[in-house]
């Protein structure tokens, strides 16, 4: 085992990212790879491992429990932000869907500045993190669609195992890959691809043969543990970066500064300090280091290392909602197992433990669709353009996005279970007033949406939460399209003949304001009071140009430093479509191999 207070690399946050990279560099035997994570590892817990069980970790000890600051335009509410708190830091919590990126953002952010990230040049770690492991049976792979599969397009040797949650016994995943095929809407190309629009069954996270969540620490971290050359310690918070000025105008980040038992140790690092710690607590330790805007440090009497004003800017996240509809009697679906209903959770008990069989097998989703606005730069042209100057180049990139013909402005989902983003009391978007019968919901979350934020320290003290401040529909235009496609979901979707005959014709909803989203005014308003966060957050440490803002350079090097990187989702310049996840993996084995080449 490495020594436990120094090593070559000191990973910061043994989360998605930091254990891929954790993983990669530890190949080599002659390279000390020490890895300090807050949460703990619960990889023998059952709520990480059992698919459904997700839902338990929102809110958890597993959960950083983080939240954004009031939000003016949502009616002054504060929004949950999950986030890992764990060995595979999200991967350890989040609803398994792996749903990848599209060409057009990825290749943006080349166009940003940042030369070899487009999309030629991030497939190949795309493809490196994960195995595809399509159903072997001909009845499962007719009834979820899947004609669209082109392995060039996907990966085969993989640690992280990729397999389709839906399963011949449930109609309703069946029902949705018919909808969109009436509708002449079914995906026009494999998800993979990068280039595709439509309706699908989709992938997740989730191991097909023992039916267990696959993730960062199951797939990189575990194997990574057994080498002699790496240390991961568990509970510990690093307090700040260790930095010295070499007189040639940069820092250099020589450990990190660690509290243990009370006690404030300085671990050392002779190579690099490589921060995972995730969107929020990478930009945190940064400005508690010392590098970022000088006016939040100068704040905080926190001496100034690097000036960098684009430490914590650019949040940005995807908001999402549903609709959530009462099924005919004799339909399955998940609300059973919410209200705890003792004969249901016996009997996905026993299906799970002797037959690694139903309900308990699947996470968050099986059904999704990339989706159009129609007309989309119609509506833009009669709305404001960027907010500032700074942001016009974000909006053009956004805006070609929109009116290419394979661009989403959002996704579409059904989750088979109620909803109730109107219950600000629970700890999940589930919400704790639970109605009696059985309901699908139709989801929709934004996929490029115009509206950016910010996070920065609020205090000098590390155990206070920073100013989460996603500035939601702060851009007109997210709330104009989200309202439109809330709309399409009741009044296209839903009434779609292979979908309807499921759904009760006067059945109960999710809330008294669901009934009236059939005109556009209706669907701002369900949208305002409900709208919440999909937990993608990005961007926080964003790879651009320094005088664009940027935070890291393209080999993932913060300005300002020689040896000090970012590898997780903070660096995103521009936010994919979909759940991030998948990005996440890629930009982490990507960085690995710029890290190596180093």
């Amino acid at each position: 085992m490495a020594s436990l207070t120094s090593a070559d690399y000191i990973i910061v946050g043994g989360g998605t990212s930091g254990l891929v990279v954790a993983n990669r560099l530890s190949e080599d035997p002659n390279v000390r790879v020490l890895v300090l994570e807050a949460g703990e590892d619960l990889s023998a817990d059952p709520r990480v491992n059992i698919p459904a069980f997700w839902t338990a970790l929102l809110g958890s000890d597993a959960d950083w429990q983080l939240k954004t600051l009031s939000q003016p335009t949502l009616g002054g509410r504060s929004i949950r932000l999950p986030q890992g708190r764990a060995l595979g830091g999200s991967s350890a919590i989040n609803g398994q869907a792996f749903i990848t990126p599209g060409q057009a953002e990825v290749d943006g952010w080349a166009k940003l500045g940042n030369p070899g990230w487009d999309w030629n040049g991030l497939v190949p770690s795309f493809k490196k993190s994960h195995t595809l492991l399509p159903p072997a049976d001909k009845a499962t792979v007719e009834h979820l669609g899947i004609d669209w599969i082109d392995d060039k397009h996907s990966g085969s040797s993989g640690p992280i195992r990729v397999s389709f949650p839906g399963v011949v016994q449930n109609p309703l995943c069946k029902a949705w890959i018919d909808a969109f095929r009436g509708m002449n809407m079914v995906t026009n190309a494999d998800p993979f691809s990068g280039n595709s629009i439509g309706g699908y069954s989709n992938t997740t996270t989730v191991d097909p043969e023992n039916k267990t969540r696959s993730y960062a620490n199951s797939a990189y971290g575990a194997p990574a543990s057994q080498r002699a050359n790496v240390t991961i310690r568990t509970g510990v918070k690093v307090q700040k970066i260790a930095l010295t000025d070499t007189g040639s105008g940069n820092v250099r980040a020589t450990g990190v500064e660690v509290l243990v038992d009370g006690k404030l140790q300085t671990y050392t690092s002779t190579r690099e300090v490589i921060l995972a710690a995730g969107v929020f607590n990478t930009p945190k330790l940064l400005e508690l280091s010392g590098i970022g805007n000088k006016d939040v440090l100068d704040r905080y009497g926190i001496p100034l290392h690097v000036d960098l004003p684009g430490v914590g800017e650019n949040l940005q996240d995807h908001l999402m909602t549903g609709l959530s509809y009462e099924v005919e009697d004799g339909v399955m679906t998940g609300d059973p197992l919410m209200r705890q209903e003792p004969e249901a959770l016996a009997m996905a008990q026993k299906l799970y433990v002797e037959d690694k069989a139903g309900p308990f097998t699947i996470g968050g989703m099986q059904s999704h669709a990339f989706m159009r606005t129609p007309d989309a730069v119609g509506l833009l042209d009669n709305l404001p353009k960027h907010q500032s100057p700074g942001d016009s180049e974000y909006y053009d990139i956004v805006r070609s996005i929109l009116d290419s013909p394979n661009g989403s402005s959002g996704a579409w989902l059904m989750f088979l279970a109620q909803t109730h983003f109107h219950d600000e009391v629970g700890k999940s978007f589930m919400g704790t007033k639970l109605l009696p019968g059985n309901f699908a919901s139709l989801g929709y979350i934004q996929s490029h949406p115009f509206s950016r934020g910010a996070t920065h320290i609020s205090s000098a003290d590390v155990d206070a939460e920073p100013d989460i401040d996603p500035r939601y529909f702060s851009h007109p235009a997210d709330l104009e399209i989200m309202a439109r496609h809330v709309q399409a979901l009741d009044q296209k979707l839903r009434p779609a003949e292979q979908l309807a005959a499921f759904f009760k014709p006067d059945g109960q909803r999710n809330h008294p304001d669901a009934f009236h989203v059939d005109h556009l005014e209706g669907a701002k308003k369900y949208v305002l009071d409900t709208a919440t966060s999909a937990f993608h957050s990005c961007g926080t440490a964003a790879m651009l140009p320094r005088e664009k803002g940027g935070v890291v350079s393209p080999k993932l090097v913060v300005y300002g430093t020689e040896n000090l990187r970012v590898v997780d989702a903070s660096i995103f310049p521009l936010i994919p479509r979909g759940n991030i996840l998948s990005s996440v993996y890629a930009v982490a084995e990507k960085a690995s191999e710029i890290i190596k080449g180093h």
